[in-house]
């Protein structure tokens, strides 16, 4: 039975260029993807860009651009990801700046209406969260994702968002089991939750910031930038105009996943939630929240030099040692350290010396010594632990599968020899060696989701019963 599955990643913003951690949210989210249409879901599969608000503004100020053309321009750096890290082509992709998009985040207000208020207010704002900062949220009076800036104090008349009217709904929510992955994040979100909510301002002056959506029926007011941006979980699929089209049947009707960082968990498993059942939608069925990668003990950054670029690592290895490294090496929920060195090992030891060089020996063994190619089985079945491992996401444990199926491999070619044994007995090569690319066949179809080019390469030569073209070479 043909199941219904939404996945999307936050948006990232557009103020920087393309890093790592984005590469790592949508390359495991197009691997999760993958993994669902294999098992002949019907998968929604959506990313974009998130456009407006004040770090924007400034930047695009700083730079002297008009703000459309800033975003443009780095919209289009992110849209040109889909062919470097190999992403599927029905990948959807939406800008906040959409027409669509503001059309549906000032539907998202008015149905939210009920629980929107007008009040004056005095705090502490953080522009690198773009949002307001309670004491008790800063760490030596700064904030904690931006501790390189001092938050300014702001007063201003804006407009508030009661969500301390979702306290007992948001509790009930978030004590529900499969809501968070992993579920420690989930005790994390309702004990935040627990410890009382308070109202959210959700627009901010138009004098102060121009570069927002205009706030229904109030031309001097701008909605927050999180407010807009969180909508287009739902505005890319064609809600509210067409809320019995795609929305009705990958939202209200499929299984809704979301993935995100870990410091977007009041963001995407609070306020959005409240939001949505403000405005009477569905709730979102589970998110998953990923660590951050550090460099070299520390979290990356221009200035340090520790950044490391995927497109880079792209143009020296390939889309596929990209994609299994972050795959393979890195946590799925706890923070990982990379360096170029550990990358370059990985790749030796995984890739060149792991999939190729056992690719190459059953093939160059079959090739020479078939006289036919295998019957490939049609539609071969996962194993069930590695369907279980995808299932949870823990994609990492699942590429430790593959490696292990490899090394039996590996270790079933050195117990038999068939290469030798076909010069004493060529019908007993034979039968081990249309064992070994049949289960090489199953490999193949284990990598799909995770390395696909390199997939559809290993099943095309065990289907043609010939060598293929090295895989991976190996760097020094």
């Amino acid at each position: 039975m043909t199941r219904t599955q939404y996945i999307t990643t936050t948006l990232p913003y557009v103020n920087a260029e393309p890093h790592i951690g984005f590469a790592l949210e949508i390359v495991r989210a197009d691997i999760y993807a993958r993994y669902r249409r294999l098992l002949g879901d019907d998968v929604f599969f959506n990313t974009g860009t998130d456009e407006h608000g004040q770090k924007i503004y400034q930047r695009a100020r700083d730079e002297g651009k008009d703000p459309h053309g800033y975003v443009d321009e780095y919209a289009a750096k992110f849209r040109a990801l889909k062919e470097p890290l190999g992403l599927s082509e029905d990948l959807h992709f939406i800008r906040t700046t959409d027409a669509h998009h503001k059309k549906a985040a000032q539907e998202m207000w008015r149905r939210c209406g009920k629980d929107i208020y007008k009040k004056k207010y005095k705090g502490l704002y953080c522009v690198g969260d773009e949002m307001f900062l309670k004491e008790n949220d800063l760490v030596n009076g700064r904030c904690p994702n931006h501790p390189n800036s001092i938050p300014e104090e702001i007063e201003e008349e804006n407009y508030f968002f009661k969500l301390s009217t979702y306290q007992e709904r948001l509790e009930k929510y978030l004590s529900e089991g499969g809501v968070i992955l992993p579920d420690w994040r989930r005790e994390e979100a309702l004990a935040f939750v627990r410890s009382g909510l308070e109202d959210l301002s959700v627009s901010r002056e138009k004098s102060r910031l121009p570069w927002g959506i205009p706030v229904p029926g109030d031309d001097l007011q701008v909605m927050y930038v999180w407010f807009d941006a969180l909508t287009n979980y739902v505005s890319t699929l064609g809600w509210p105009e067409d809320e019995n089209g795609d929305f009705k049947k990958y939202w209200e009707n499929g299984e809704v996943m979301q993935i995100a960082g870990k410091d977007q968990i009041r963001f995407q498993s609070i306020i959005w939630q409240a939001m949505l059942m403000s405005a009477e939608i569905k709730n979102t069925d589970r998110v998953l929240y990923n660590g951050f990668i550090t460099s070299g003990g520390q979290k990356m950054s221009k200035s340090i030099g520790n950044v490391i670029d995927p497109l880079s690592i792209v143009e020296e290895y390939g889309t596929d040692a990209l994609r299994y490294f972050l795959a393979r090496h890195v946590h799925p929920f706890e923070d990982t350290d990379v360096t170029m060195e550990k990358f370059k090992e990985a790749y030796n030891a995984d890739l060149a010396n792991g999939i190729g060089n056992t690719t190459a020996r059953i093939m160059k063994m079959a090739q020479e010594h078939l006289p036919a190619p295998i019957e490939v089985p049609s539609t071969p079945t996962l194993p069930e632990e590695f369907t279980k491992a995808l299932d949870s996401f823990e994609i990492q444990r699942a590429c430790e599968m593959i490696d292990g199926k490899l090394s039996m491999l590996d270790a079933k070619i050195q117990e038999t020899q068939p290469f030798k044994l076909v010069k004493t007995d060529k019908d007993a090569a034979r039968v081990i060696i249309r064992e070994l690319a049949t289960e090489l066949y199953k490999v193949a179809r284990m990598l799909s989701p995770i390395i696909p080019a390199t997939s559809e390469k290993i099943k095309q030569a065990i289907k043609e019963n010939k060598m293929p073209e090295a895989l991976f070479l190996r760097k020094d």
